[in-house]
């Protein structure tokens, strides 16, 4: 690469990264569904023209905000993991859960964009999926793991269940039982909304000690999906 397309290269990339948080700024002040790519480009001094040479609608913009969000809530997810490498799969499911609720409350406005209520008239494209399954995949692999070592219980199944949750088990994670597939996809939402409720004011005049609250539910989370201390032996 030559010397003016490696500058052109990099002029693109910080434009685009300038674009970018300036969309993020308006998220905060005025919400997705108000995100104005001309607003964008009058905050910036850009004309409106050369600013659709980078994000050509509204949607791309907010696609491309929304992988962001998915890859850095996924970061944050995978260095919870890691930094728990050495303890057992309860305390690294609490600390992977902890890490998401510390990115969320210190991105709110990312949080909403992803978890929150839908933008009016935009759908997602499937460019967003890998991303979005990032922060799942390392909530999977723990599971993955306990299941190689000490084992997974399975939780309780009700027989008309069980075939929505053979077919959950084969698109999602073909490797564990269907059971405990059910749970976790059922723990998952529950953890976002757990979240949802303390960003969005639902725990206000409820829950006071939220630190202490949020790890004893998601501890219990941890039982629903099958995740055993050790002195419970072996999985079922």
């Amino acid at each position: 690469m030559s010397s003016t397309h490696g500058a052109r290269a990099r002029a693109r990339i910080e434009v685009t990264a300038a674009i970018k948080e300036e969309a993020r700024r308006q998220l905060a002040k005025e919400g997705a569904t108000k995100l104005s790519l001309r607003a964008v480009a009058r905050e910036l001094g850009m004309a409106s023209s050369a600013l659709y040479r980078y994000f050509p609608s509204r949607d791309d913009l907010l696609t491309a905000l929304i992988i962001d969000a998915y890859e850095s809530i996924g970061e944050a997810a995978e260095a919870a993991r890691d930094a728990a490498a050495d303890a057992g799969p309860i305390q690294r499911w609490t600390a992977v859960c902890q890490g998401i609720r510390a990115w969320a409350l210190g991105h709110p406005h990312e949080y909403a964009l992803i978890y929150g209520t839908p933008v009016p008239g935009y759908t997602a494209p499937d460019t967003t999926v890998p991303a979005a399954a990032r922060a799942v995949l390392v909530i999977v692999g723990i599971l993955r793991d306990a299941q190689a070592g000490l084992g997974l219980a399975k939780p309780p199944l009700p027989p008309e269940l069980k075939p929505e949750a053979v077919r959950m088990a084969a698109e999602l994670a073909p490797d564990l039982p269907p059971e405990v597939v059910v749970t976790t996809v059922a723990a998952w939402a529950q953890l976002f909304g757990l979240i949802g409720f303390e960003l969005f004011g639902q725990f206000n005049r409820v829950v006071e000690d939220r630190d202490t609250f949020f790890r004893h539910v998601v501890g219990q989370l941890a039982h629903t999906v099958g995740l055993v201390y050790p002195q419970q032996g072996p999985a079922i």
